[in-house]
């Protein structure tokens, strides 16, 4: 669209009407022409959702026949990942991957996460028992926690190992967290993915079930996850795959505005942990191995202290 000088609209799309509709159009058949552009229809929808716009029909199934055309294949990975982290950026994140697999585009540009669509959970756990629904439940909860993009990829990616769960063995995802880790390494090389993203997804991966547990953790094995994920030297990474597994316990049907006391208890256990230091006489009396093993039993004895507090759970 366009003011001429005397002041009219010059709009031969219909813009106007498609602004008043909520509708994000294509004008023309040279859409087809760059698959770009179907990333970039995906990302407005995520930007503009929140204002109720959706994708028109005819938009979509254009896509759809650049895919049965296998134009989408064509997409350099670069630009894959530029415009999904641009999309992780918007309002309505979720949009994005939501319009991708309406299209049928999802599949051939992110195949670890359409598998999830039709897989289950547990209803009891997940009563929106669909994985691929919960995935995209999550990242909502994780748009809404922060503006992180770092958590909220981790936050999409942190279940796909339970595409790989044996049918025979649904709805149970046993050892899906390594699974996870395997296959978040492996879209993670073919995107580009930059190092910090993928390095918290991994912990997300592996450990957001201890985190849901944390409660129930003795504090030694609270301290030994807390040294497998870097957390004593890497406090803003671990906060950030704390913030990721709330928005996991978040993002389920019906449990979207429970409390996660988990997430500040597991942080105070690192802050306590943290606070032991060597002292100047054990520096001077013993050897590092020495060192290392009474510092783990104070850090310890520091976490038991903390979990023998009352707490409110609700």
């Amino acid at each position: 669209m366009a003011r001429a000088a005397d002041g009219s609209i010059v709009d031969p799309y219909g813009g106007q009407a498609d602004i008043e509709s909520r509708t994000l159009r294509h004008v023309s058949k040279a859409f087809a022409e760059d698959p770009v552009r179907v990333l970039r229809v995906a990302r407005f929808a995520a930007r503009f959702a929140p204002l109720g716009f959706t994708v028109a029909p005819e938009t979509l199934e254009l896509i759809r026949g650049m895919v049965r055309q296998h134009e989408v294949d064509a997409l350099v990975a670069e630009r894959v990942w530029q415009e999904s982290e641009k999309a992780l950026r918007e309002p309505a994140a979720s949009s994005f991957f939501k319009v991708l697999r309406e299209c049928g585009a999802l599949k051939p540009i992110y195949p670890e996460l359409d598998a999830l669509f039709g897989v289950p959970q547990p209803p009891r756990w997940h009563p929106e028992i669909d994985t691929g629904i919960h995935t995209l439940m999550v990242l909502d909860q994780a748009t809404a926690l922060s503006g992180d993009t770092r958590v909220r990829f981790a936050a999409l990616v942190h279940d796909l190992g339970k595409a790989s769960t044996p049918p025979s063995e649904w709805p149970s995802h046993r050892g899906h967290e390594e699974r996870s880790a395997a296959l978040i390494e492996t879209l993670c090389a073919r995107l580009r993915v930059p190092s910090d993203y993928r390095d918290l997804a991994l912990i997300v991966a592996r450990y957001h079930g201890i985190v849901h547990r944390a409660f129930e953790l003795r504090p030694n094995t609270l301290l030994e996850f807390m040294e497998r994920a870097d957390a004593f030297r890497r406090p803003e990474r671990f906060d950030l795959a704390l913030l990721a597994c709330e928005a996991d316990a978040r993002g389920r049907t019906g449990m979207e505005i429970n409390p996660y006391p988990q997430r500040d208890y597991v942080s105070a256990a690192r802050d306590a942990a943290a606070a032991i230091k060597p002292s100047a006489e054990d520096i001077a009396t013993h050897g590092g191995a020495k060192i290392a093993e009474l510092l783990h039993q104070r850090r310890v004895r520091a976490i038991s202290e903390l979990a023998g507090r009352p707490r409110h759970r609700s």
